[in-house]
């Protein structure tokens, strides 16, 4: 099967704002109209992408961070494929725990999984926690590697950095998910801290929001576009927050905004469930 081409991406003047827009943890079943936790997961992803193409109908980027298809399905991959080719043509994905890397690559090919863009004074760094089997996340010697050398090139650029992967490096305050963060996530904040060039860290997975700043270093979690987490939590629970996207604005000095949309949706969801695979 191929699969389509990724379009150049059109930003090369370092004087000019980068704007990127995140959307993660889609979890679409092999056959459309599946669902997590009672909630239909194309039709809520359908709801986020119609108000994100609205708020944000030129994005210079979108970035897909995870657990994109709910057990790695190609057909999952197939249908988000073209939901975000309405969006841009410029979308590219990471694999979360629930993903599979091959079946992802397969259908939609490995310039939509890069390592590295380049975006006016902008260098985004794109890492693979996933361990296969696992629900957690663990980087590893070979991503750490690939990350020193990838800020080694952005420092001789001059570029700023903005790293993205799919587990949370940091506890988020629920003992159940902070069980599942990066392994090796003071590794990566070693590496991070020896180069004053990245600026932001970026990822899911946790189905909830956070924004925080660590010795100038910011750090984004973005909600799910179908189901949210219950913040605060010893043990798993659903919430009721509406699912949204994250828009971020990468400014030629190095400073970044970011906020979170939510996109209310009329959809049910199993608030009592326990869990699920």
């Amino acid at each position: 099967m191929s699969v389509a081409a990724v379009p150049e991406l059109s930003i090369s003047d370092p004087g000019g704002t980068v704007q990127l827009v995140q959307v993660t943890d889609t979890h679409l079943s092999a056959t459309a109209g599946g669902t997590l936790i009672g909630m239909d997961t194309d039709r809520s992803l359908l709801a986020v992408l119609e108000a994100l193409r609205s708020a944000h109908p030129a994005p210079d980027a979108l970035l897909a961070t995870g657990d994109l298809a709910d057990a790695g399905a190609p057909e999952a991959y197939r249908r988000l494929l073209g939901y975000l080719d309405a969006v841009t043509p410029r979308h590219f994905w990471l694999p979360g725990n629930h993903d599979d890397r091959s079946a992802m690559a397969a259908v939609a090919g490995e310039a939509r999984m890069p390592r590295e863009l380049r975006l006016g004074a902008w260098q985004v760094l794109m890492l693979d926690s996933q361990v296969p089997g696992k629900v957690g996340g663990r980087l590893g010697d070979e991503e750490l590697a690939r990350l020193e050398a990838g800020l080694s090139a952005a420092a001789a650029a001059g570029l700023y950095t903005l790293v993205c992967l799919h587990h949370q490096p940091v506890p988020v305050g629920c003992a159940w998910l902070d069980e599942q963060r990066v392994a090796d996530a003071e590794r990566l904040f070693a590496v991070l801290g020896r180069f004053p060039g990245a600026r932001g860290l970026l990822w899911g997975h946790v189905h909830q929001a956070l924004e925080r700043d660590r010795d100038g270093l910011k750090l984004f979690c973005t909600p799910s576009t179908c189901v949210q987490f219950k913040p605060g939590q010893a043990e798993f629970a659903v919430d009721d927050a509406a699912p949204g996207f994250r828009w971020l604005a990468l400014h030629p000095d190095g400073r970044i905004d970011s906020a979170v949309t939510r996109v209310p949706v009329d959809l049910p969801v199993d608030l009592e469930s326990r869990g699920y695979q």
